[in-house]
């Protein structure tokens, strides 16, 4: 019996053998083995599960495991399937034990992103961990909302051993952990507190350094600046505050984080080049630098298609950079170069903080607090380099007295100066500037040194001849000065504009063997001046000549016209129907751009000998010399018409436009350009009262219409000694309080035989006719006579006169001295007075416009600008031009359309914004009057308030209206 036992108990053995290794094998391509659970207390508040967790990948849809023993030591099998169709066939198994006496509540989780053990190469820069957990006993666990990390929520009852198996988004779950509930809520409000608060410090520090920039302006903000930019990024990013701002997935954060370690790389690379200002030191230091920057630049792009790569690159470069700054501010610190030795603290704390970084991804420093201290930390760099870079740029010190001789101290100031030297050695002939202009020009270096004809090649030809001879009356008279502009050709082939200042130095013979100066590159100087004489002689919209160049244009023609018979110049004057209500109806900026069509136009019809020119509004005129024959001259006239004609295209309408064409050609020879130009309009209106749409020929017997005008002329030139003109004065009222703030003054012509006749009529003539300049002066020494006086009778009061400029006395250059001697004169204060001016006034010469404007600003007097949202109201000319006061136009007032408010609202702001006060004019009620109030509006003028009224009456209601000031006085 014994030999059967022992030979079952070989075959016992044998069988369990072959069991081991079926098991075995099963285990290798079949469900997983069991795993050994984790023991959990009540006193167990966060458990690192990590190493416990067993990983496997590449399973499939389906996975089986082995259970842990449970508490009758029994080994049960279970399978798993996926959730959904993103799954990758990855799973994670762990098993915990509740080996308490009461029932435990705890939560896993499984961090998105974790710095410790991220990887220096190929980092792991954070993705969705765990997609499901499914429990060997129940249901799948609840899933808690988080951002930063997969939580579940799991509940152990009192000595239960439950397995768990998570279905895995990725092969890698760095970190998982069971968690109290309490606990990880309140280690994650800790955080948040500290995550909040170092933010704060990275924003302010961001905000602070840029304004820094923009008020100081040195290389070295701005490179601070995009440092911590780059740092508030990476660590918005990092703390989780960026997904608050914006919806962001896990794979946008993981390039987000890419991308923000790549902008930290390159502000550090830019920031240590801008601040030790490499390119100083050497050449290939910036082409380095720039290589280095642009290889960051090009990251960005690579961290949209792999995150990975570009961040380990950025990581590599920052340590790079740190290495290499190391080394720099060794070098530059033992050459005693004061910004790297000022460098060495925040440097210091770099390579600590890289040495921190670096133990942090590699896995040896693993705690918790490691990865917001390393985002405190680069918070805590920015600060110090911002003091560092502070304490240089507003370090400063100045030169003391007495260091410099006299040579010294004009060498320092010609150097500060920027200009260059030019030293010209007459007895060798060779010409050397100091720094090389040749440089300046684009030229070889040493290319302008030589002998001076050299330079006559590079001159414009019309200035080469004048160059020689300055240079040889000055040889040949051995005294004066060297005082010469010129053009030269850079290598691009533009022409510069040089102004050489020199002074011959004489030898003793009395022959000058050297001559020093300056030489100044003054083409922006030039450039100013010819665009002021442009827009004093050229239209500002169109760009054609304006009337005063037409006008001088004609005169010449009509000198040559007599001596040659060959020119016979023909005058077409061309003023477009219906105009006005095309801006009205399109607005002013439609009627811009149709003017500037119909130029293009009418150009086409003229030859080279020809001019078109813009007379004012939408009136222009042509001065036709390519023609002669008078059915020649009625083609071209017909074929302007029919170019007119043609309809416009403009947001998405067509715009049918006809023209009242009048035509004169010269056969007095006694005739000026102005009569001749006269008698054109004098057609061209005589066509427009036929209904327009007509070209009008010029006959003699027009002038019959005119005898009326030029009467009106020859008795406005006798009216101001006959004292028929006189001043009305109509109240402009605060709508605050209803009280009178000031008058505008208003011309009134009594005629002896015709009565009232308005300055509508009066003032274009006196325009026409050079009277303007006299009634305007008459006006504003009027209104000043008138303050006077009634601040005499009634005391210092706190009113203003505003008085209209016209556009003739804005282009008299002795406007300015004439203003002041009549204040001065009267004893009027400045401040009381206002100048008001039109936008059409404005835009007629800028350049001039603005140039008086401020000399009468700087005078003290106000400058309002009249009649708001009639013109091409141009915003621009708001801030160009001084004015302290708007007035609005009556048509915007009383506009009925229900955009009225919308738009008095937006006017009224834009000033109150622009700090000027605002008038309206044409209030029609009281409800108008409250409502421009309370819209922000100033005053008020209208008939609502009073009408226009004589001096004795302004005097009476002004000791009405302020008795207090009478008695004070």
């Amino acid at each position: 019996m014994r030999p059967r036992a022992s030979s079952h108990a070989a075959v016992r053995r044998l069988l369990a053998l072959v069991l081991c290794w079926m098991t075995l094998a099963v285990g290798l391509c079949g469900p997983a083995h069991a795993v050994e659970p984790v023991k959990i207390s009540r006193e167990d508040t966060a458990l690192d599960l990590t190493a416990t967790t067993e990983i496997y990948t590449g399973r499939g849809d389906a996975f089986q495991v082995s259970t842990a023993p449970g508490t009758d030591g029994i080994v049960r099998r279970i399978e798993v399937r996926s959730s959904g169709g993103n799954h990758q066939g990855d799973w994670a198994v762990f098993a915990l034990a509740n080996v308490s006496e009461e029932q435990l509540e705890r939560v896993i989780v499984a961090p998105h992103f974790r710095l410790v053990n991220s990887k220096l190469f190929w980092p792991d820069l954070g993705a969705q961990r765990i997609l499901s957990i499914t429990p060997s006993e129940g249901f799948a666990l609840d899933r808690v909302a988080s951002e930063e990390a997969d939580v579940f929520s799991i509940t152990l009852n009192p000595g239960s051993v439950v397995t768990f198996v998570a279905e895995l988004a990725t092969p890698d779950l760095p970190q998982i952990y069971l968690w109290e509930p309490d606990a990880y809520k309140d280690t994650v409000n800790a955080f948040t507190l500290y995550r909040g608060i170092v933010l704060g410090i990275a924003g302010l520090l961001a905000v602070f350094l840029t304004i820094l920039f923009v008020v100081k302006g040195t290389s070295m903000l701005p490179a601070t600046a995009a440092l911590a930019w780059a740092v508030l990024a990476y660590i918005c990013v990092d703390f989780g505050f960026l997904s608050k701002l914006i919806s962001i997935t896990a794979a946008d954060e993981r390039i987000w984080r890419a991308g923000t370690e790549v902008f930290l790389s390159a502000g550090l690379v830019i920031f240590l080049f801008t601040y030790l200002n490499l390119n100083r030191w050497h050449q290939h230091l910036a082409y380095a630098t720039l290589a280095w920057v642009l290889g960051l630049a090009l990251l960005f792009g690579v961290a949209i298609y792999d995150p990975s790569i570009a961040a380990g690159i950025a990581r590599i470069s920052f340590a790079l950079t740190g290495t290499a700054g190391t080394l720099l501010i060794a070098y530059l610190g033992f050459k005693h170069y004061d910004r790297a030795i000022l460098l060495v603290p925040a440097w210091m704390l770099i390579l600590v903080w890289l040495f921190g970084a670096w133990l942090t991804v590699t896995g040896r420093l693993a705690n918790d607090i490691v990865q917001p201290a390393l985002g405190g930390g680069l918070v805590l760099i920015v600060l110090l380099i911002g003091f560092t870079v502070m304490q240089h740029a507003f370090a400063g010190g100045a030169y003391g007295q007495g260091l410099f001789s006299d040579l010294e101290r004009q060498s320092l100031a010609l150097t500060g100066s920027g200009d260059t030297v030019w030293d010209w050695d007459v007895a060798r002939d060779r010409v050397v500037t100091m720094p090389d202009i040749s440089a300046h020009l684009g030229l070889a270096p040493g290319t302008m040194h030589g002998a001076a004809r050299n330079w006559l090649p590079r001159l414009h030809p019309d200035d080469r001849d004048r160059f020689r001879a300055t240079l040889d009356v000055l040889l040949e008279h051995r005294r004066g000065r060297l005082n010469h502009e010129f053009r030269i050709r850079a290598e691009d082939g533009h022409y510069h504009w040089m102004a050489i200042r020199a002074r011959p130095v004489l030898g003793s013979t009395g022959e000058i063997i050297r001559c020093v100066g300056t030489i100044v590159d003054v083409t922006e100087q030039r450039n100013s001046i010819d665009r002021l004489l442009h827009d004093a002689l050229h239209d500002n919209l169109t760009g054609l000549p304006n009337r005063h160049l037409f006008l001088d244009r004609l005169q010449t023609y009509l000198m040559l016209a007599p001596a040659t018979g060959v020119v016979r110049p023909t005058v077409i004057t061309i003023d477009i129907d219906r105009y006005r209500q095309v801006n009205e109806l399109l607005g002013i900026a439609a009627g811009d751009n149709i003017l500037i069509a119909l130029t293009r136009r009418l150009r086409r019809l003229l030859k080279p000998q020809d001019t078109l020119a813009r007379l004012g509004g939408d009136s222009f005129g042509v001065l036709l010399l390519s023609e002669r024959d008078p059915a020649k001259v009625a083609e071209f006239a017909a074929a302007v018409s029919q170019a007119i004609m043609v309809p416009i295209s403009f947001a998405g309408r067509e715009v049918h436009l006809t023209a009242s064409i009048g035509l004169v050609s010269w056969v007095d020879q006694q005739e000026s350009a102005a009569s001749l130009l006269d008698d054109a309009e004098l057609a061209m209106f005589r066509a427009k009262k036929a209904g327009g749409n007509r070209v009008e020929p010029y006959r003699p017997a027009f002038r019959t219409s005119g005898t009326e005008r030029m009467q009106i002329e020859t008795d406005l030139r006798k009216a101001i000694d006959r004292k028929e003109i006189s001043l009305v004065y109509q109240p402009i009222v605060r709508l605050a309080d209803g009280e009178i703030a000031g008058f505008e003054a208003l011309m009134r012509w009594e005629h002896p035989k015709r009565g009232n006749i308005p300055p509508s009529e009066f003032i274009p003539i006196a325009e026409s006719c050079d009277i303007i300049n006299q009634l305007g002066l008459f006006a504003f020494e009027r209104a000043t006579i008138d303050l006077s006086e009634w601040q005499m009778a009634v005391g210092d009061l706190p009113i203003f006169i505003a008085i209209n400029l016209s556009s003739a006395q804005l282009l008299n250059n002795d406007l300015y001295d004439d203003v002041r001697a009549i204040l001065s004169k009267n004893r009027c204060e400045p401040e009381k007075i206002k100048v008001e001016l039109t936008e059409s006034l404005v835009m007629e010469n800028p350049e001039q416009a603005r140039l008086v404007l401020g000399k009468l600003r700087d005078a003290g007097l106000g400058l309002a600008l009249d009649d708001f949202g009639t013109g091409h109201s141009s915003l621009a000319y708001l801030t160009r031009f001084p004015f302290d006061t708007l007035k609005i136009d009556k048509a915007l007032v009383t506009d009925p359309s229900d955009k009225r408010a919308v738009l008095l609202r937006s006017v009224i702001g834009m000033a109150r914004e622009l700090d000027m006060q605002v008038v309206a004019e044409g209030i029609e009620s009281e409800a108008d009057a409250m409502q421009l109030g309370q819209m922000g509006c100033d005053f008020g003028q209208s008939f609502l308030f009073g009408p226009p009224i004589a001096t004795d009456a302004v005097a009476r209601l002004l000791r009405e209206r302020f008795p207090i000031v009478r008695r004070a006085s």
